[in-house]
């Protein structure tokens, strides 16, 4: 289709059993930014049940809001029944821009999206921006994470993921109006999903956590790894962790803070035995407090710590721990 047919920018706003994943709103918070920089509507589409909070979408800053309800079809994280059902949705509004958040499911999700519209995709973008000719900047790490790649689509609608904690969330305004639009569901029959049983995933979330206290490979063994995990729980934390380490399988990559783990922006950030790689550093730099400890002062971490401790973690840490016991 021509390009003055496309117009606005739409966020995939996620759901998981009627709570809105917050990168949606991270989303709408920089979709607002674009859509100023545009002149143009900033929309976001929700698919699931009837109780979803839709208007929180509209408080967060979407103008239009669509709800394609149907508790059935989407009680399963389908990625064919959701890509069929967005896909009709992006053909009757024509957006610019979709925009969806570079979560497991999202990943999975947007590709399939953008295969049957035949358009682009960049993926685990980091920033967005919009040049002199009103086409997206979708900017992400390339070559082994050392440089950034600035990338324009030449179709439409332009797509990207990004990643959460990228960006901050949009600011929350219970008096802002907007149109809350039903859309029917397809009922696909190319589902190719059958859920046997449910079972608990390991419960981890270091992307909210006020304290991380976080190790490198200067963690030799599994059982080197209880006394950072002890300090962790004694600050009310969680743990993270290196790719070097969640690469030697001590870890699991859930723990994994960098590009290619969680980006994270906790109160307190403790780097136990972590050099500072640039992939690193990107994921935990926005922190509020930096606390490095290594024993090599010329460590690349100690660039970005706030407090910088020279010397052993094996002697460190067990002071701190008793210390914060005392």
């Amino acid at each position: 289709m021509e390009e003055k047919e496309y117009k606005g920018v739409l966020v995939f706003a996620e759901q998981k059993k009627g709570d809105i994943h917050k990168v949606a709103y991270e989303l709408l918070g920089k979709g607002k930014t674009l859509c100023d920089k545009l002149n143009c509507s900033l929309m976001a589409v929700v698919l699931g049940q009837s109780d979803i909070n839709v208007n929180e979408l509209v408080y967060r800053g979407a103008d239009n809001v669509y709800h394609i309800e149907d508790e059935m079809i989407f009680s399963v994280p389908d990625e064919v029944v959701y890509a069929e059902n967005l896909v009709k949705l992006i053909h009757d509004i024509k957006p610019e821009i979709c925009l969806f958040g570079a979560t497991t499911f999202g990943r999975s999700l947007a590709p399939r999206v953008a295969a049957i519209l035949e358009t682009g995709l960049t993926a685990d973008c980091t920033d967005l921006s919009i040049d002199d000719d009103m086409k997206l900047i979708q900017i992400r790490p390339a070559f082994s994470e050392n440089i950034l790649a600035h990338i324009k689509s030449d179709n439409y609608p332009q797509m990207a993921t990004v990643r959460y904690k990228e960006f901050d969330e949009a600011h929350r305004d219970e008096t802002k109006t907007g149109e809350i639009i039903k859309v029917k569901a397809i009922k696909s029959g190319n589902s190719l999903v059958e859920v046997l049983e449910e079972i608990s995933n390991e419960n981890i979330n270091i992307a909210d956590a006020d304290v991380v206290v976080s190790a490198g490979v200067g963690i030799k063994n599994a059982e080197d790894l209880k006394m950072i995990q002890e300090l962790a729980m004694l600050l009310g934390g969680e743990v993270g962790a290196s790719r070097a380490l969640v690469e030697t399988g001590i870890i699991s990559k859930a723990h994994q803070v960098g590009y290619s783990g969680s980006r994270v922006k906790p109160k307190i950030y403790i780097a136990c035995g972590i050099s500072g790689a640039p992939q690193h550093v990107a994921g935990m730099k926005e922190s509020g407090i930096i606390i490095a400890i290594n024993n090599d002062p010329s460590a690349p971490i100690f660039k970005v710590a706030d407090y910088s401790i020279v010397g052993d973690m094996y002697k460190i840490i067990p002071e701190l721990i008793e210390a914060i016991k005392s």
